[in-house]
């Protein structure tokens, strides 16, 4: 079962509450590269000889502290670096592929991907928590792969229900990745500034609201002109920023938007990590198919000292 947001606009419009709450996992149904699994779902699977278990913590610390059983460790941070003025940028597909194969990552494996946000992995400013799962999720099938289970809930979520653990560290064997960079899942900056505010495009801003209107960090202040804020946290439980919330509160949050099915959503963040939670949501979680990131993001336009930003709660 696939929740429906698409008929005429999103939408859960056509869902029972039986429905909503009989939620089957993975999810959702039918073909897709990238599906949210529960700690049900995953206890009894997670001994499977065919699936890859991807342990993404920020720190390696947490994992050797705890993981789950066969779980390999691979940290986001060797996907992106330094490149053409920007502080981080992805790698190139050649410098990805390396990395993978040590990991034993393959194209048409299935693999779980989760986090958590253990004693040394814990933010400190106390934002890009939980992003882990999907900043992964979103590069992996970005360069290729296609099979993707997001553990719903995190490694919170399964310590809470009383799964499993171990220290020990699992053996697999070396794999070769097909690298195949998808990219008509992203924007680049000159396309970018051709497609913004076209009319049949939504512009959502990822990052937590009060960067959304005071800018924070950058070297600019605000937002891009026509953006909508839309934090990332916002789509997630209160109690656990991996989770997703209950599907009558997603409607509810995103029922202020005019999204039909013709339209057009880039989404953007800081670096373009914020806007992989929001990417793998509309694309995946609702089956919107015109979703794309800007992966330069605030940083890469902020940069550019013609643009203009606002500043404030307005849109334009």
């Amino acid at each position: 079962m696939h929740v429906d947001f698409l008929s005429s606009s999103i939408s859960f419009e056509n869902l029972s509450l039986v429905e909503i709450c009989m939620k089957r996992y993975p999810f959702p149904s039918g073909e897709s590269l990238v599906k949210w699994v529960s700690t049900e779902w995953l206890a009894e699977h997670v001994n499977d000889p065919d699936l890859t278990i991807l342990d993404v913590q920020p720190n390696v610390h947490d994992y050797i502290m705890g993981h789950l059983p066969n779980a390999v460790y691979l940290n986001e941070g060797l996907l992106r670096s330094a490149w053409n003025r920007l502080p981080s940028m992805y790698v190139q597909p050649e410098a990805l592929k390396p990395v993978l194969d040590r990991a034993g990552v393959n194209n048409d494996r299935a693999t779980v991907i989760y986090s958590a946000t253990g004693r040394y992995s814990k933010c400190t400013s106390g934002l890009g928590d939980g992003l882990e799962q999907t900043m992964m999720a979103y590069s992996l099938i970005r360069f290729g792969h296609n099979k993707i289970f997001i553990l719903d809930g995190g490694l919170e979520k399964w310590k809470e229900e009383g799964g499993e653990l171990t220290k020990a560290f699992p053996q697999w064997q070396e794999s070769d990745f097909k690298v195949e960079v998808r990219s008509e899942f992203f924007v680049e900056y000159d396309e970018f500034k051709k497609l913004k505010d076209r009319s049949d495009v939504i512009l959502f801003d990822a990052r937590p609201f009060e960067f959304y209107k005071e800018g924070g960090l950058w070297i600019k202040k605000g937002h891009i002109p026509g953006a909508n804020s839309l934090p990332w946290r916002s789509l997630m439980a209160e109690e656990n920023s991996k989770l997703m919330k209950p599907d009558s509160e997603l409607k509810q949050l995103i029922s202020r938007f005019d999204i039909t099915p013709e339209k057009t959503l880039i989404i953007y963040c800081g670096t373009g990590r914020e806007a992989t939670n929001e990417f793998l949501f509309f694309k995946f979680y609702l089956g919107h198919e015109k979703v794309r990131i800007y992966e330069g993001s605030f940083t890469e336009w902020s940069s550019h000292p013609e643009n203009s930003t606002i500043v404030g709660e307005s849109r334009k």
